[in-house]
């Protein structure tokens, strides 16, 4: 029997095929892949591109971007916003194009979030050989510089043939909506392949929806879970990213409310509850809170719920401190729920914590330690209020006074994004999280570059929503490219752009393992040839602008806050840029963090730093 086809490219039907696919999680379905960025070359002009203009705007929403890693961060804005229940594409020539995905793939397989890469490759037919751009191996004619995206893809492959795209273009959307597996995928596309037509199946293009599961709980492990709670008297939970993924923050907070267990966040997972909720105690690990690193280090039972358990969140294996701690990890990855030698419960966050708040029905902790921890709160709290504030409102900001200015602005659902530098850990300390998705820090792979893309990504999904990116001037340096995107788009993203004259947070960080601060400044050279001389001349906020940006000079706390408001207001993109005082007002790091520091040294610095070092590690254990 012969069955209807429709004869088409192989981009087309990629496309075609793109557009029908679909997730649904408790009955709320969407696009899989609901638009697609690019830059076109000679590797995918005429076959991705063309299918994309084919298309059309309505059936397939295209995005043009400055750079391709940019391209790959702002997908995976898009994508967390979004639950990880819909996604973007990312389409790239070959060559260079292709290459630079692979810092956002890594990002993205990092963190757990979806984003399509579709690069070119070199023909599959080797018509002419070598290409433009194409890479020779003597001894491997099917490599090309596509195989670097072979480790940070949670799926590859690459389509040599027309009819190989049907398995392929399957597996990878069972990947991308698949909550265990989900991260980058990589289908690479030779471009001769791209552009060859096939009688297609029409079955191929059917809509498809994407069941989201959410797997119950083992009753056996469940049970184990149940009985380990209940036989702890200090238990702490960890709430991770999977929160967030699964939307469970309301059966959390069912929980906590119900058993009095304090709440302690992840990077990922920080918003989890409310900074104001009783039983929330910030961040936990080495950039955590005094009184959550407290809890960590006497509580006897861990219940990890979403997290990955990073070297940040255990304070590389020092913090969870308790001859006899045990761990309990909630997590829909088997492969995370394992770590720490944990007692396992491998299911949706969301799921599990309602059948754990069933079978912990009645229980509570002892009163002495809800009213210890609750003490300890109220004490960082005021700690908090003194970071965040200054005295002397005609004063020079401080990094963490400009923190105190973005807080006294920002609405309940504003969204605040960063990945790199000391504000990671700042905004992990003093931030005051009003909801789930207002706090979006990329801590996974902590790339420098991250904010701006991401924060156009966050507009795309939550249009109308507050975005605040920000970022130091080195992080701004590396790929302030996509400020060009989101003023051609028209998305108001506010930059928030702090001026601090070099790396400021590997400079302590140098400074902490003997470095000395080598190398982290931006200063011209002294007579010496060390970086060690005047600031550079440079103007970012005149860069801002050039590139489009509506641009406000601040230079105290009170014109900083009148700034972030008039942005707030703007309806265009908007650069909010000042000059911070250097001087430190963080509350200092509450856990350590493994940076090895040389054994042998002539200098007195290093002696001392690898002196500080031994003491550490001589803390660290594993658990078994």
């Amino acid at each position: 029997m012969n069955r209807p086809t429709l004869r088409l490219t192989t981009a087309q039907a990629l496309v075609r095929f793109l557009c029908a696919q679909y997730t649904e999680r408790d009955g709320t379905r969407q696009r899989l892949i609901a638009g697609t960025w690019g830059i076109f070359g000679h590797g995918n002009v005429a076959g991705v591109g063309q299918a994309l203009l084919e298309a059309g705007e309505d059936a397939m929403p295209f995005h043009q971007g400055r750079n391709e890693q940019a391209m790959v961060h702002a997908a995976v804005g898009y994508a967390r916003q979004l639950g990880r229940l819909s996604a973007q594409a990312v389409t790239t020539s070959i060559g260079p194009g292709a290459t630079n995905l692979v810092t956002g793939a890594a990002l993205a397989t990092i963190n757990r979030l979806p984003v399509l890469l579709l690069p070119g490759d070199h023909f599959a037919t080797r018509p002419a050989d070598p290409l433009l751009q194409q890479l020779e191996h003597p001894g491997q004619a099917d490599v090309s510089v596509n195989d670097t995206l072979r480790p940070v893809s949670r799926y590859f492959d690459r389509i040599t043939r027309p009819q190989a795209l049907i398995p392929s273009a399957l597996g990878a959307m069972r990947v991308l909506s698949d909550p265990v597996e989900t991260g980058a995928v990589t289908l690479a596309l030779p471009q001769d392949v791209q552009a060859e037509a096939y009688d297609w199946p029409r079955e191929f293009f059917a809509e498809r929806v994407w069941q989201v599961r959410r797997p119950a709980p083992d009753p056996v492990e469940l049970a184990g879970a149940v009985r380990a709670i209940r036989a702890a008297r200090r238990p702490l939970i960890v709430a991770g990213g999977g929160v967030h993924h699964s939307g469970a923050e309301e059966a959390l907070r069912d929980l906590a409310d119900a058993t009095g267990i304090p709440v302690g966040s992840t990077q990922a997972g920080k918003g989890s509850l409310r900074h104001d909720h009783p039983a929330d105690l910030g961040g936990v690990g080495h950039t955590g809170t005094a009184v959550c690193d407290a809890i960590a280090r006497t509580a006897d039972l861990v219940i990890g719920v979403g997290t990955r358990y990073s070297d940040f969140t255990t304070a590389s294996n020092t913090l969870f401190a308790h001859p006899d701690v045990r761990f309990v990890n909630v997590n829909v990855c088997a492969f995370d729920a394992h770590k720490l030698a944990a007692r396992t419960v491998v299911a949706d966050a969301r799921t599990a914590l309602v059948a754990l708040a069933e079978g912990l029905g009645g229980h509570r902790v002892p009163e002495a330690y809800e009213a210890e921890y609750r003490a300890g709160k109220e004490r960082w709290d005021g700690i908090v209020e003194r970071a965040l504030h200054a005295r002397d409102e005609d004063s020079v900001p401080t990094q963490t006074q400009v923190l105190g200015a973005l807080d006294s602005v920002v609405g309940e659902d504003d969204v605040v994004i960063n990945a790199a530098g000391s504000l990671p850990g700042d905004l992990h300390k003093l931030w005051r999280t009003r909801s789930p998705r207002q706090y979006h820090v990329e801590y996974g792979y902590s790339c420098m570059g991250y904010e701006i893309p991401a924060g156009i990504g966050v507009q795309q999904a939550a249009p109308g929503t507050p975005v605040w990116s920000l970022v130091g001037d080195g992080t701004y340096l590396m790929m302030p490219t996509e400020i060009v995107t989101a003023v051609q788009e028209g998305l108001p993203v506010n930059l928030v752009l702090l001026q601090n004259h070099g790396y400021a947070s590997i400079g302590g960080l140098s400074e902490e393992t003997g470095g000395e601060r080598f190398g982290t400044a931006y200063r011209y050279r002294d007579g010496s040839g060390a970086f060690t001389g005047a600031p550079l001349p440079v103007d970012l906020a005149a860069n801002a602008a050039s590139l489009g940006m509506d641009v406000i000079r601040a230079r105290t706390v009170r014109e900083l806050r009148e700034a972030l408001a008039e942005a707030r207001a703007s309806s265009r993109p908007t650069c909010v840029y000042v000059e911070t005082d250097p001087t430190p007002t963080a509350p200092p790091a509450e856990a350590w963090w493994d940076v090895p520091v040389a054994q042998v040294s002539s200098r007195a610095c290093a002696q001392a730093a690898r002196q500080r070092y031994d003491d550490h590690t001589a803390e660290r254990r594993r658990h078994l």
